[in-house]
């Protein structure tokens, strides 16, 4: 029997992670990735605070250069705009566009129908024991960078 290891499963998850979300995202972010839709729901659930691109990379676990790309994207698509702040004009705090917050309740219904398939015959135990597994290896991640 083959060893299983964590970094193949997670990277075969993830795969499939991708394909879902692609196959299932509303047409208006037919040009986009799956983590935008993430995204607009990070903003739209913060949309009372100030959002800067170092919250992004903070929140996604992403590069600066990764960040900065996605950003440019939702921005050339309508999804955002950059807004400079009054007490430092180098700072751009990143709001939803109206087009973002129509999409957002077609984000949200596939967000949960996703969450209901993926945790589909798992105990409230399974999930726990999942969550707190995976926040270890996440751990041991951040320790490698």
């Amino acid at each position: 029997m083959e060893e299983k290891r964590i970094g193949f499963e997670i990277r075969c998850i993830n795969n499939l992670f991708k394909r879902y979300i692609e196959l299932n995202k509303p047409p208006e972010l037919d040009e986009t990735t799956g983590i935008h839709g993430w995204a607009i729901k990070y903003l739209y659930e913060n949309r009372d605070k100030e959002i800067f691109q170092k919250d992004f990379e903070t929140r996604f676990s992403i590069r600066r250069s990764t960040a900065t790309n996605m950003l440019k994207l939702m921005e050339a698509k309508g999804l955002i705009e950059r807004v400079s702040v009054p007490k430092d004009a180098r700072l751009k705090k990143i709001v939803l566009t109206g087009k973002a917050i129509n999409i957002h309740k077609q984000i949200e219904k596939n967000i949960m129908d996703f969450e209901k398939q993926l945790s589909r015959g798992l105990s409230e135990e399974e999930m726990e024991t999942f969550f707190r597994i995976l926040d270890k290896i996440k751990n041991n991640m951040e320790e490698i960078e």
